[in-house]
């Protein structure tokens, strides 16, 4: 079901699909991330994305709980935005040698995952909190405001350290 479908006729439907779309994203995410651990040299980036892989699994289970709140399966639809922001994170990070300006990049991609992340969260809330699912809106917000923790996180290591490593 593409993101503008006739499946879609309601708020809630929407709200459905926007959930399975994040939910999918995240897992992805999940999959992804210990190739980035791996790839980082810089000890803090390193450990940032070690962590922020725990708070991913955290984030799937919350997920997990709005759709059982919700009284809908849980499962995910394909994601092509965010499987197109992995794949370029994946393409940038094989065409670099230099293990510093390497970090750069995989903060920079790791920023691109934050902000889709950020927006699908921002967007959820406020739908769930519209469709008066203020529980489901309250559990979503946790994702968001972890979400966007770690951006801010990511564009301080790459402003203290990172970036002038690279440059």
């Amino acid at each position: 079901m593409g993101f503008f479908t006739k499946d879609i006729k309601t708020l809630d439907d929407l709200f459905v699909h926007s959930l399975r779309d994040i939910y999918y994203a995240e897992q992805q995410i999940a999959k992804n991330l210990p190739d980035m651990v791996a790839k980082a040299s810089d000890p803090s980036l390193k450990s940032g994305f070690e962590t922020h892989l725990a708070e991913t699994k955290n984030q799937i289970a919350r997920l997990e709980q709005v759709f059982k709140m919700h009284g809908v399966e849980a499962r995910g639809v394909d994601c092509p935005a965010i499987d197109g922001i992995l794949e370029e994170a994946s393409e940038v990070a094989g065409e670099v040698d230099d293990k510093s300006v390497l970090d750069a990049a995989l903060i920079a991609a790791a920023q691109a995952v934050e902000h889709y992340e950020i927006a699908r969260y921002g967007t959820l809330v406020a739908w769930a909190k519209m469709l008066g699912r203020t529980d489901c809106a309250s559990v979503l917000q946790q994702n968001l405001d972890e979400e966007k923790a770690t951006d801010t996180k990511l564009t301080n290591m790459a402003l203290r350290q990172v970036n002038q490593r690279a440059a």
